[in-house]
């Protein structure tokens, strides 16, 4: 017999698929003495994007996190994920920073990495496998699977026997975009399972509706573990259902062993925890069989469904999914997995938005076309790629090989709010984010994003929160500030409203109101002049490049906001003298603010 070992991903991947990560460690503590009775090979429970979560929205230390499920689970693996050389973040890190991050995730009770590289550049990964072998734990090397007029079966065959020498002690095929079918699952295990002498996984989400057909095939064909989630955080964007599975396999050479009564009985549980988080399941989780053209992956999907729904353009979404192709095809065909598909989605969402392809760049990707993130599978577009970066070389060697050693002065910069090593990391993944958590956790200030009631929740796919746009009306002399939820220029449907004076409503057409001045959320005016500096994209400002007084040029970079976890450079829009500057490093702004003023 052939058993088949079973990692479950409630804890990580499933909730990151279908409620944008946002499940609470409160709301796993109290399930883990079940969890750790399956007999699971190992629970995913860290890593991804849960770092970033706890951060940014949930308030936790996710370090605390993983002390807390290390004690709830004495008996069961711990697993997480780990970008290569850009562990947890988004761009890479210098490689004693990848040795401290691994060191201190292997002693707080980390036992299995799974590492994987965007790029599938092995040159990425090297570091991050030589530091859990010296951890003594398990490093487990990752094909990120994809499809494209460059990948084929001989070059994962390469990359698998290259991670094996380089000492990874499995091989898992990621399938992130849900993209394996029933017998490219067959081909790609066959071939592996005679390339290599380690056990094989499978990792396939569910978006197409084929992950547990392809599962199947896997098994026959050499794989001996795969990933699946228990059943209600299951399915579309997420996994298979590790009960269905645990089903299927019943009674046949590749049985589990698994107890189903416990696994429902766990299920029940979740089945309560997934209505609590009611206010983040999207339409845009479920079955999609489009991904085999867009190739986005499902947390993509949701991510840009968001930006859309914020600007009132949530109706192109389908020239965004289009778009997309085109932009990966542009860079090389990069496989669509954290952060390329963060790269190519924003890009691609900018091009829509701007309504002209490449009018701004992120710096994402102009990191990526100088070759700051390793090799394209791919040549790159040359026109694009001069667009971006102009004349600049193009790094040919492992981008880390260029960042001196970084912990001293990560160290350095943090010292006001660290208390230990583990602060500094948080500090390295995400310096905005990570700084504000250690301030507000200084400070006392923590406060988790709220959690609307379920019953409060009106209908299965919630739209963003509404913000109201603020206007100035002058009405026979005198000005009032007027603030409307719901008014949207951009929405046909919903440019009128009403207006009472003196008792008598009045019927109001946003596009033709005499005497009011369309204001902004922030507070800001709406942009009237030439030099009225804005941005396409709600975000952050993250770097402010001038100062009043400072004389621009058309096309110089002014600002650096972050939308998407993507930075872009907003530049001047036409040349002069920097008049006025009305954000602050750290601010929310929104489209059609006015940021700055330039005046000729």
């Amino acid at each position: 017999m052939r058993k088949v070992f079973v990692t479950d991903l409630i804890l990580r991947d499933a909730h990151q698929s279908l409620i944008a990560t946002r499940m609470r460690t409160e709301d796993m503590l109290p399930i883990c003495d079940k969890l750790d009775r399956v007999g699971f090979w190992s629970l995913e429970a860290w890593g991804g994007a849960t770092f970033d979560a706890c951060l940014r929205f949930l308030k936790e230390d996710p370090w605390e996190r993983l002390r807390a499920l290390r004690r709830a689970l004495p008996n069961t693996r711990l697993q997480m994920l780990l970008r290569g050389q850009n562990l947890l973040g988004y761009r890479h890190y210098a490689d004693d920073v990848v040795r401290e991050f691994v060191r201190h995730a292997a002693a707080e009770g980390m036992d299995v990495f799974r590492i994987f590289d965007a790029l599938n550049d092995s040159r990425n990964l090297r570091t991050a496998i030589e530091a859990v072998k010296t951890a003594g734990k398990h490093a487990q090397g990752t094909l990120s699977y994809t499809v494209s007029p460059v990948h084929d079966l001989a070059g994962y065959m390469k990359l698998a026997k290259e991670l094996v020498q380089m000492g990874a002690d499995s091989i898992a095929i990621k399938d992130m975009a849900g993209l394996l079918t029933p017998t490219a699952a067959a081909e790609l295990a066959g071939a592996l399972s005679g390339a290599v002498d380690v056990p094989l996984f499978v990792h396939a989400h569910a978006t197409s509706g084929l992950a547990e057909m392809s599962q199947l095939k896997a098994i026959e064909h050499g794989v001996t573990h795969i990933d699946t989630a228990i059943s209600p955080f299951s399915g579309g964007t997420s996994h298979p259902a590790t009960e269905s599975m645990v089903v299927a396999l019943k009674g046949t050479p590749f049985d589990t062993g698994l107890d189903l009564t416990l696994l429902q009985e766990i299920a029940d549980y979740f089945a309560g925890i997934r209505r609590k988080y009611r206010q983040y399941d999207s339409e845009f989780t479920g079955v999609d069989s489009r991904v085999q053209t867009s190739q986005v992956p499902g947390g993509m999907m949701s991510n840009l469904a968001r930006q859309l729904e914020e600007q009132g353009a949530l109706d192109r979404i389908q020239e965004v999914f289009a778009e997309i192709p085109r932009v990966r095809a542009d860079l090389g065909y990069p496989p669509l997995v954290t952060p390329t598909s963060q790269i190519v989605g924003t890009q691609a969402l900018l091009n829509v938005l701007t309504g002209e392809r490449y009018q701004t760049i992120t710096n994402e990707v102009k990191r990526y076309l100088q070759g700051g993130y390793g090799k394209p599978p791919a040549p790159v577009n040359p026109d694009v790629q001069r667009r971006a970066i102009g004349h600049e070389p193009v790094i040919d060697v492992r981008p880390a090989d260029l960042l001196p050693p970084e912990m001293d002065k990560l160290r350095a910069e943090i010292a006001d709010l660290a208390t230990s090593d583990a602060d500094v990391l948080l500090y390295a993944m995400f310096p905005e984010v990570g700084r504000t958590f250690l301030r507000e956790r200084k400070e006392g200030t923590l406060q988790p994003e709220a959690l609307v009631p379920p019953e409060a929740v009106s209908r299965a796919v919630p739209v963003a929160p509404e913000v109201p746009t603020e206007f100035r009306v002058s009405v026979h002399g005198e000005s009032y500030d007027v603030q409307i939820t719901g008014a949207n220029l951009n929405d046909q449907r919903n440019r009128r409203f009403y207006i009472t004076l003196d008792g008598v409503p009045q019927e109001i057409d946003l596009e033709v109101l005499s005497g009011v001045e369309r204001g902004t959320v922030g507070g800001r005016k709406a942009p009237r002049k030439p030099g009225d500096v804005v941005t396409t994209m709600p975000g952050n400002i993250v770097a402010i490049l001038v100062k009043v007084g400072d004389r621009v040029g058309a096309g110089d970079g002014v600002l650096v906001t972050e939308a998407m976890k993507m930075e872009s450079e907003i530049k001047a829009p036409i040349s002069g003298l920097v008049a006025a500057i009305h954000i602050q490093k750290g601010d929310r702004v929104n489209p059609n603010e006015v940021l700055m003023e330039i005046e000729a």
